[in-house]
């Protein structure tokens, strides 16, 4: 220990990466809830993911029973048949339909978060007359509804004769998206700006900067990106619906859309082979929000502490 020396007193002083005294903590510091509270908290968390979880629930056990107790009342499969997996697969083409998505919604994803990321970083580096307002009219862009741009939208892909393609689907979101570059740049705002002077110091370009010292920061957030792209774009029906005219095209939900039109209303009335195919759509989604979610809880709250 070091001491400092001050008129009528003497002051300990630790050294530095010498291990801070312990703090005396007081009951009222504990931050525990009582005990009711917690359990009640818990209660009710899980009574809201119960709640959640029913519709799916559901979803499953119906598309694992006959066609004459697809709509019988429980949450059992019983009569089980698992056999309606099957027959979906064997009726259309599912496979070459989940490829296609995954395909569209990985180029769409990477697509808006790598253009996105950019944008931000211009934006929360940057400092420039009119950053603010040029900002702002990127905001609200999100208040433009989709049916606003479709038509001239179809016709330039049209003149570029890109109909009946999957290029319409992804190649959009090579110029970012408004929400994406709000988000980037509030994570990038919670970086100190020094790291970047520094690195400017040692000689590194505006791109070095970017590819090396933001790029690898704001993983968690670029992440956020990726799954709502990804998730947006395998749900997404309406551009399928547009632009595809060759089945073997089509990604799921354009996919789905003809089984029900086939199996369902107006068709055979099979709809176990309907619920089977919605079930095949819905799995992959939780299966990536597992597998990201401790990144993408990370990136959602570190984005909101900023601003």
């Amino acid at each position: 220990m070091s001491t400092t020396v001050s008129p009528g007193a003497v002051t300990a002083v630790p050294e530095i990466g010498a291990a801070a005294p312990a703090a005396r903590r007081l009951p009222a510091e504990d931050g525990r809830r009582p005990r009711w509270q917690r359990v009640l908290f818990v209660a009710a968390l899980v009574g809201a993911a119960v709640i959640f979880m029913l519709p799916f629930v559901w979803l499953i056990s119906a598309s694992l029973r006959p066609r004459e107790y697809v709509f019988a009342p429980g949450f059992l499969p019983t009569p089980f048949a698992p056999d309606n997996y099957a027959e979906a697969w064997r009726a259309v083409p599912l496979v070459t339909w989940l490829l296609n998505s995954v395909v569209v919604g990985s180029a769409a994803a990477a697509a808006v978060t790598i253009s996105s990321a950019w944008v931000a970083f211009g934006f929360a580096y940057f400092r420039f007359p009119g950053r603010n307002l040029l900002f702002g009219l990127v905001l609200a862009t999100m208040m433009l509804p989709f049916a606003v741009t479709m038509i001239p939208t179809y016709l330039i892909w049209s003149k570029l004769g890109l109909t009946d393609t999957q290029v319409p689907l992804w190649a959009g979101n090579l110029f970012g998206s408004a929400f994406y570059i709000f988000l980037l740049r509030q994570f990038l705002l919670s970086l100190p700006r020094e790291y970047f002077e520094a690195a400017r110091v040692d000689g590194a370009s505006y791109p070095q900067l970017f590819w090396k010292l933001a790029f690898p920061l704001i993983r968690p957030a670029l992440l956020v990106a990726f799954v709502f792209e990804f998730k947006a774009s395998w749900t997404d029906l309406l551009k399928p619906l547009i632009y595809l005219r060759n089945e073997q095209l089509y990604t799921l939900p354009r996919g789905l859309k003809v089984v029900l039109d086939r199996f369902g209303y107006g068709g055979e009335q099979q709809w176990e082979v309907v619920l089977a195919g919605s079930v095949i759509a819905t799995v992959p989604m939780i299966i990536l929000f597992f597998l990201a979610q401790r990144h993408f809880v990370e990136g959602i709250a570190t984005s909101g502490r900023k601003g």
